[in-house]
């Protein structure tokens, strides 16, 4: 692991403990269990961060946070990294059979999310003196200004200690992890391999052409600011890949990811299309700032999703549907960083989509010598294939993807588990992909 996320990861995990022991306090106190009356924070100190030398801790020193603010800060941080933390606060009250009001918090999934409310409990328990100073502290320009935590918009008929308390994204980016501003979970999810450039089983020309993009990420800074092509080309750069599941589509994505030191998110369509007008434009919106900021490459998986054929526009919905997708063509093409877009079929995206592309590569069902390949290169090295195992001919007589024969071996290679004979059995081999044909509707 990286030594500064490991000594960041050290120092938030004080700073939770700490959390947990004010707040365990600030409960004992509330209902009459010693010790009696402690004023928080004071009397419990903040950690020591190691030596300073942490993400985190450089970021408490920079924004010069104070003891208070710190402990707001854990407690914006507890939902996200230590949510069982906060279980405490769902006592019911047994005189009106609910939540106590006074510890505030909304629900977020299974999970307490504190509020501002929560926060001033924490700092000022029933003192009125000290809540109009965590009231203070709240609403002043150190806490919620988007840089520590999110700004405190109260929801609709609530008042300023009815929003939730959200770590703003410069806080969540220390450990790799972003947030919109709405304080939802970024629908983007980062993804990865295990595997090297070496092992991509694809045909030579579509291996020249995902080269190609090879060569922008490690060399389009040079060409736009250096060779002084940026006031000919735009800056970024945008390719379709298209085929059928199980390809390599998403695993290519990885793999460039991987050789430029560039990570990969790959975009939940379904988070970012909204129902509600007006949201769309604003999911895009934060994915992209975002990627801007950390170099992301941006890769939507069916994008066929947004890049159909154009919507008949019928209803207002309709003209809402095409100004979404004219919104996310155009932060496509001003993003300065690389795009990918993944189909399964190229026929599916608008043809005036493709003329924007930089790239269209296909990724073509493997022929038998690739498939051969495929099936070798698969098996985990423990398991010993039994004799009568012919790769060549299964290679030669079923035409499946990548993403089949791997599912396949883990299939027989979990059989093998289960007897616990390190064998590569023909009839476990022969089962799987009888399985795998028959979800895909094909006969064996």
């Amino acid at each position: 692991m990286d030594p500064r996320l490991t000594a960041t990861a050290h120092d938030l995990d004080a700073e939770l403990d700490w959390l947990a022991a004010a707040l365990q306090r600030r409960l004992d106190s509330y209902f009459g269990n010693p010790p009696a009356n402690p004023a928080l924070p004071g009397d419990l100190p903040p950690p020591s961060l190691i030596n300073g030398t942490s993400p985190y801790a450089e970021f408490v020193a920079g924004h010069a946070l104070s003891a208070a603010q710190r402990l707001v800060l854990a407690l914006a941080l507890a939902p996200v990294l230590r949510p069982q933390l906060l279980d405490v606060l769902w006592a019911r009250n047994e005189a009106t059979q609910r939540g106590f009001s006074e510890f505030g918090g909304v629900q977020g999934g299974n999970a307490f999310v504190p509020t501002a409310e929560t926060a001033c409990f924490l700092l000022a328990g029933d003192n009125l003196s000290e809540r109009l100073k965590a009231i203070r502290l709240l609403a002043g320009d150190g806490l919620a200004t988007g840089e520590v935590l999110q700004p405190l918009p109260p929801g609709s008929g609530e008042s300023l200690l009815g929003a939730p308390l959200r770590p703003a994204a410069p806080v969540l980016a220390l450990f790799g992890a972003d947030a919109g501003v709405d304080g939802e979970a970024l629908p983007a999810q980062r993804v990865s391999t295990g595997l090297d450039w070496s092992d991509l089983v694809l045909p030579a020309p579509t291996l020249a052409q995902l080269e190609e993009v090879r060569d922008w990420l490690t060399h389009g800074d040079t060409l736009l600011h250096v060779w002084g092509m940026l006031s000919r080309l735009r800056p970024g750069y945008t390719c379709l890949f298209h085929g059928p599941p199980g390809t390599g589509k998403t695993l290519s994505a990885c793999l460039l990811g991987k050789l430029c030191q560039r990570e990969v998110y790959r975009i939940d369509l379904s988070m970012v299309v909204s129902k509600y007008i007006g949201e769309t434009e604003k999911n895009l919106a934060r994915v992209f700032d975002i990627a801007e900021r950390r170099g992301w490459i941006l890769f939507f998986d069916e994008a066929d999703a947004l890049f159909g054929q154009r919507t008949r526009v019928d209803s207002a919905h309709d003209r809402y549907a095409n100004q979404e997708v004219s919104y996310l063509l155009q932060r496509i093409e001003d993003f300065p960083g690389v795009v990918i877009l993944s189909s399964n079929l190229r026929a599916n995206i608008d043809e005036a989509f493709l003329r924007r592309f930089q790239s269209v590569i296909a990724f073509p069902m493997p022929k038998a010598a690739e498939r051969y390949r495929l099936w070798t290169e698969a098996v985990p090295r423990p398991l010993a294939p039994d004799g009568d195992l012919d790769f060549a001919a299964l290679a030669e007589r079923h035409e499946v993807s990548g993403g089949t024969i791997m599912n396949v071996i883990r299939y027989a290679a979990l059989r093998s588990l289960v007897r616990g004979d390190r064998r590569l059995a023909a009839d476990d081999i022969g089962d799987g992909l009888r399985r795998e044909l028959h979800k895909e509707g094909r006969g064996f």
